[in-house]
């Protein structure tokens, strides 16, 4: 199974793209896929992780090949849903806190034929939804993958963020990368630096 993240983000800003290398690390470079990347700049800082494409999935693959995970599908994804398939596509987006409906807007759309299907009712990052499908891809039902909704981020005494999406967990703890943790720890205090001055 290969796994296609359609880029969708007018730029790759730093949290995009630590969600992308994350991404990269749970299915290998070989399996993934990341499309629609336009600009040289970005093509180049993306091809060390990942197999890129300047055109669409739709114009790479059959779509009857493809499933697309969309938080507003009607069906949830299962195993079953795999057979015959070539390849699983995420939506390359940022989510809000509450779900705008991009991904239908923005992908599911320009996948007419491709079957849609929802993580159950979780609003994933791009690099746990790539985790829960690679486990679906494994075998694994959903109500096998247990899932944490939001996530405290401590960032320093005193001081935290909260992450409101769904987190899988593995061995017990919340799948997220460190270098995401850097980042916001260090945006936070960016941030707070600005404020003082």
């Amino acid at each position: 199974m290969l796994f296609v993240i359609e880029h969708l983000e007018p730029c790759l800003s730093e949290w995009l793209y630590i969600e992308y290398f994350h991404a990269a690390r749970i299915v290998g470079r070989e399996r993934l896929f990341i499309t629609n990347v336009k600009k040289k700049s970005e093509f180049r800082e993306l091809f060390t992780i990942a197999h890129i494409e300047r055109k669409r999935a739709r114009e790479l693959f059959g779509q009857q090949k493809l499933i697309v995970l969309d938080p507003r599908a009607r069906k949830t994804l299962s195993p079953d849903d795999l057979r015959g398939k070539q390849a699983i596509v995420i939506g390359g987006i940022l989510g809000g806190e509450p779900p705008l409906g991009r991904t239908k807007e923005l992908l599911t759309k320009s996948l007419p034929r491709a079957s849609a299907r929802n993580l159950r009712k979780h609003q994933f990052a791009i690099d746990s939804a790539t985790y829960v499908a690679k486990k679906v891809s494994e075998g694994k039902s959903l109500g096998e993958v247990p899932v944490q909704r939001g996530l405290e981020i401590q960032i320093r005494k005193g001081h935290s963020t909260f992450l409101p999406y769904a987190f899988p967990l593995v061995k017990g703890k919340p799948l997220i990368s460190r270098e995401l943790i850097t980042y916001l720890k260090r945006s936070w205090l960016l941030t707070s630096h600005k404020r003082r001055t």
